[in-house]
């Protein structure tokens, strides 16, 4: 089974055992926040609140490491820097925290593998980042970091980032998800107006499953640092494909490598300008990372989710697909298959977030709708029809 051999890698799409061991911590001022919303510990402002939100790229920096190894192109670690900083800002994007964000890096190493060459692009990475987010009117700030070489118990390279946010509580978006809402879902896909090139839609969730499933077994025989030894053999790197195998896309050959390591695209722009046009009218916003279509129903109490216009699948997740074999249910939930941004609103404001994403060159559309439920689900309209979670 599909589901045994993400168990056999030590992945779990849904994060169970984690979600368990934290049931009993708060959850902050606002249980439906999608971040954990604290008072202005900072400045003691009953009209003011705390946000604070850490995370990596995951397993992208053991593709990142594959593919330099092959390819010797070292720019490829820029896209995992933006990949890190990406899964945390743009989840603060969801709360409203747009402006003023600090970012501290917690960076550890296997200097025997990944030489300080690395680390500088790496370090570089992080200030362009900031440095592009500020010509497009978002703010943060670099306070540094931990840069550690800790062989023992990395294998090649770990890149992490904390954030922190300070802002207004009547500027927080608060998920109060509504019967009869849309869904605007934004395209995960193609190539936004602030980017450099086409973006296969990856984003940094279901890594370890793309990676092992759509790659071939040399990269195991020569590579036997980039991947925990004791997995199982026949779950890894077991696809048939090279790094360096292309893809048509729209008239153009991209590289598998290159379409797997797409830099997790923000969002930030857009939600900058959603928030200064509508925010009044937004119900919720959901980045759909770990748990991907299904990742709203942590946010929802007795309501069903029904995506049941989903955006052609792109080409990367078909590859997936095929070179796995796995299910569409699960698919769904290890990668968003689309779309990685949804806005949830009243259907007569839907077509000003589709304008508001379309001046950023990003596809956007109405994917589904809300109603109300006695427990929640979130069902899905597949190629092979429909999927329910509950």
């Amino acid at each position: 089974m599909i589901e045994d051999r993400y168990q056999k890698r030590g992945v779990s799409a849904g994060k169970e055992e984690v979600h368990k061991a934290i049931k009993n911590m708060s959850k902050g001022l606002y249980e439906y926040a999608f971040c954990k919303i604290l008072p202005d510990i900072v400045g003691g402002d009953e009209e003011f609140c705390n946000v604070m939100h850490a995370d990596t790229a995951g397993t992208k920096t053991s593709l990142a490491y594959l593919y330099w190894k092959e390819t010797g192109d070292i720019s490829v670690w820029k896209g995992v820097v933006q990949d890190a900083m990406v899964m945390n800002l743009d989840d603060l994007g969801a709360v409203g925290a747009i402006q003023n964000i600090i970012v501290s890096s917690t960076i550890g190493r296997n200097s025997k593998f990944v030489p300080g060459e690395v680390l500088s692009v790496v370090i570089q990475a992080a200030q362009d980042f900031i440095e592009q987010m500020e010509s497009l009117g978002i703010s943060i700030y670099h306070s540094g970091g931990e840069t550690a070489d800790v062989g023992d118990i990395v294998r090649t390279i770990d890149i992490g980032f904390t954030t922190f946010g300070r802002l207004r509580r009547s500027d927080l978006i608060v998920n109060d998800i509504k019967d009869g809402d849309v869904i605007v879902g934004l395209s995960s896909s193609g190539q936004a107006s602030y980017e450099h090139e086409y973006n296969g839609g990856m984003g940094s969730n279901g890594l370890t499953s793309a990676r092992h499933d759509v790659l071939g077994k040399v990269y195991a025989e020569k590579y036997p640092e980039s991947y925990e030894n004791a997995i199982p053999h026949e779950v890894v790197y077991s696809g048939s494909k090279s790094l360096t195998d292309t893809i048509n896309i729209k008239g153009q050959d991209i590289q598998i490598g290159k379409l797997l390591l797409s830099p997790t695209r923000t969002y930030l722009p857009v939600i900058k300008e959603v928030l200064k046009q509508l925010k009044g009218d937004i119900s919720g916003i959901i980045h759909c990372t770990g748990g991907a279509q299904t990742k709203v129903e942590k946010f929802i109490k007795n309501k069903h989710i029904i995506k049941d216009a989903m955006f052609e699948i792109p080409p990367l997740f078909k590859l997936i697909k095929k070179e796995s074999g796995t299910s569409y249910k699960e698919m769904y939930k290890v990668f968003n298959m689309g779309h990685r941004l949804e806005i949830y609103l009243p259907s007569d404001k839907a077509q000003n977030i589709i304008d508001i994403a379309s001046s950023f060159n990003i596809e956007a559309k109405i994917i589904g709708r809300v109603e109300e439920a006695e427990q929640n689900q979130v069902t899905v309209h597949s190629p092979e029809g429909i999927i329910s979670y509950k």
